[in-house]
């Protein structure tokens, strides 16, 4: 029965997301409603100041950062605790260890996003395990500002590219590779557009890239990247010239900061909240909502997958 349930639900995710793509240019984040939200752990304050989120396809699991940057925490896609990892130790140039983006590259290996310093640094998970971040390979995607600095990374699995955002003075959205060497790496990022003038947010908090949604494949809308503003309480999808295709209002979804998002293969889109004040940061999942016509579609696929499973056990 649990296998015949996780093979529905996956019919049924599948169709949805399909709704998304019926456009080919866009996930549609307007059909978008909060299907989750989810506790996350304290854990001695590993769980606290959610900030980052990224999702790892081979895991089926979930990574999240606090913006104090004490490490990093294994999830579930329901917000269960599966292990954490602490960091040893900062660059000493990180004064307020402000870890505000994350992203991963596949195989346990994930890159975190030092806000202040503009340094993506690159570090391989280990459940229960510590790192010292100070000795990771790492590359400058900016000079060292204020609390205004780097707040989003994502990683494109198809050319192993990233796209990064700055939160403010001025907003920036940079895409580009990056080499990671221990003492400094390379990297070629540069300004998609004048974000700033663009986007019409009043901060850049959280970037994902849409290439990993199984339905977008071979698309346009592939190529689109979801945009988190933590003070606008929006995410946008837009496309690399910075056209806004869709958006969602998160404001009635939670008090808290909203302040990271992912997607995983099916297109569901996550994002963590940080605690502000409350006991504990959270996790929101969003799902697509089907317009009417799409249930034939969804019923249909269900009634498959029962009947196989039917055939399968006779």
């Amino acid at each position: 029965m649990k296998q015949l349930f996780n093979r529905a639900a996956a019919a049924a995710t599948i169709a949805l997301c399909t709704l998304g793509a019926s456009a080919q240019t866009s996930i549609g984040l307007q059909n978008y409603a909060l299907t989750g939200n989810y506790t996350l752990d304290r854990l001695g304050g590993l769980g606290l100041e959610a900030s980052a989120v990224t999702y790892a396809r081979d895991r089926g699991s979930l990574f999240f950062v606090g913006d104090e940057g004490l490490g990093v925490v294994e999830i579930s896609r329901t917000g269960v605790t599966l292990g954490s990892m602490r960091f040893s130790n900062w660059p000493s140039a990180s004064s307020n260890n402000d870890a505000e983006g994350l992203t991963y590259l596949g195989n346990g290996l994930l890159v975190v996003a030092e806000e202040r310093l503009q340094d993506a640094l690159l570090f391989s998970y280990s459940a229960g395990g510590s790192v010292n971040l100070a000795l990771a390979p790492y590359a400058s995607i900016g000079p060292t500002v204020g609390n205004v600095g780097l707040e989003g990374i994502s990683h494109d699995p198809r050319n192993g590219s990233f796209v990064s955002v700055k939160q403010d003075n001025p907003q920036s959205l940079q895409s580009g590779f990056l080499s990671f060497s221990t003492g400094g790496g390379s990297s070629t990022m540069a300004p998609l557009f004048d974000a700033d003038s663009t986007l019409g947010l009043a901060s850049l908090s959280d970037v994902q890239v849409l290439s990993p949604v199984i339905a977008l494949a071979g698309t346009a809308a592939a190529d689109n990247l979801l945009v988190l503003s933590l003070d606008s309480r929006r995410l946008v999808e837009i496309n690399r010239q910075g056209l806004v295709l869709s958006s969602l209002n998160l404001a009635g979804f939670t008090s808290q900061a909203i302040e990271g998002v992912t997607v995983d293969e099916n297109g569901i889109i996550y994002l963590v909240a940080e605690d502000s004040g409350t006991p504990n940061s959270r996790l929101l999942v969003l799902s697509p909502v089907p317009e009417p016509g799409t249930y034939a579609l969804m019923l249909a696929g269900l009634a498959a997958v029962v009947g196989l499973s039917r055939r399968k056990s006779a």
